[in-house]
């Protein structure tokens, strides 16, 4: 009777037989990718030039025609542009790193999640940027060599929004196409109704506004905007964060003109989502309101949006408008509370996985 072939037998006679220069199979791992909007490299005119290019020739940013658009783009604003917004970033630049502080947050946020995954061996975190450094492609690239069979990317953005999440997750997918062998990819839901999400930034609000000499009449949440046509045309994310407000006013036991939602950041000419941030800001003042904060539930980090455009821009707005005084809510960064809400949306994700 012939016995059985022992199993590490049966492997050395398999790995006897592998073809020359063929790859060697890694033990499989879980890559876990955090992923934010992006950064330039400096903020010099070249760094910030490489990175508005890249950023506003996203066919999801941007939805024109490129016959219509790029003539624009190269021809008026990638040259006054650069030298705008490296002048805004100069001024919240982390000298220390040399680095924007939206890469000192996703990387402390990133490190932070690592330990807090310990008790998951086979689970490696990273993160990466969609326009800039580090590339999706690079990490997505370096987690397959570390191992990885299988990757979780977790887009930075509670509200979804195709100028958002979904260009994340095209990026990524770019990626795998260069990529013979690619892994299973799964893809963290936007999270804007989470009870963890809402209870940390209640908790973060609550927390800083004890901070403060004085009781703002207006709490305000400020979102990114998107052009109308977009949300016209179908785009979920102004009635994603129109919830996060609701219940986020829920759980404060704030009326609605105790808390109120605008958007910011608009940007040619174009009608974009409404009420507009600064316009909103400058009516309180003129209306005779002497104090307001404000938050940005739509940021994961605090960034020239939060840091320049809220914290100088609109500051200066409401103050010329009559205001007296204005606060400027951080947001969850890598706080105990941003942290909870990463590792809670992780952990439910890797269900089957781990």
């Amino acid at each position: 009777m012939t016995l059985a072939t022992p199993i590490n037998a049966k492997a050395a006679e398999t790995a006897s037989q592998t073809p020359a220069g063929a790859a060697a199979v890694k033990a499989g791992k879980i890559g876990i990718m955090l992923v934010n909007l992006g950064t330039p490299d400096g903020t010099e005119f070249k760094p910030m030039w490489r990175y508005l290019r890249e950023f506003l020739s996203d066919p999801r940013v941007i939805e024109l025609n490129k016959a219509i658009w790029y003539p624009i783009l190269y021809g008026l604003v990638l040259t006054t542009r650069p030298k705008k917004s490296g002048a805004n970033y100069a001024r919240i630049w982390n000298r220390e790193k040399n680095e924007s502080p939206l890469r000192t947050f996703t990387r402390a946020q990133a490190g932070k999640l690592a330990a807090a995954l310990r008790d998951l061996p086979n689970v490696t975190v990273d993160w990466a940027m969609r326009y800039g450094n580090p590339s999706t492609e690079s990490v997505a690239r370096r987690l397959v060599e570390q191992g990885c069979e299988r990757i979780l990317t977790v887009p930075l953005y509670p509200q979804y929004s195709a100028t958002t999440t979904a260009t994340a997750n095209d990026q990524l997918f770019r990626a795998m196409m260069k990529i013979r062998h690619a892994p299973a990819i799964r893809s963290v839901p936007p999270y804007y109704d989470e009870p963890v999400y809402i209870e940390a930034l209640a908790h973060s609000i609550e927390k800083h506004l004890a901070t403060l000499d004085f009781e703002p009449e207006v709490v305000i949440t400020s979102y990114h905007g998107i052009p109308k046509p977009y949300s016209d045309k179908g785009d979920p994310y102004q009635a994603h964060c129109l919830e996060t407000t609701r219940l986020l006013r829920a759980r404060l036991g704030w009326d609605e003109k105790k808390l109120i939602t605008t958007f910011q950041s608009r940007f040619g000419a174009q009608e974009w989502l409404k009420p507009y941030t600064d316009v909103t800001v400058e009516k309180l003042g003129k209306d005779g309101v002497k104090s307001i904060a404000i938050v940005n539930p739509g940021f994961s980090v605090d960034c020239i949006e939060t840091l320049d455009e809220i914290g100088r821009e609109v500051a200066e707005t409401f103050h010329h408008a009559g205001g007296e005084k204005f606060a400027h809510i951080p947001c969850l960064n890598d706080s105990a509370e941003g942290m909870a809400v990463i590792e809670a949306l992780v952990r439910r994700e890797l269900s089957g996985w781990v």
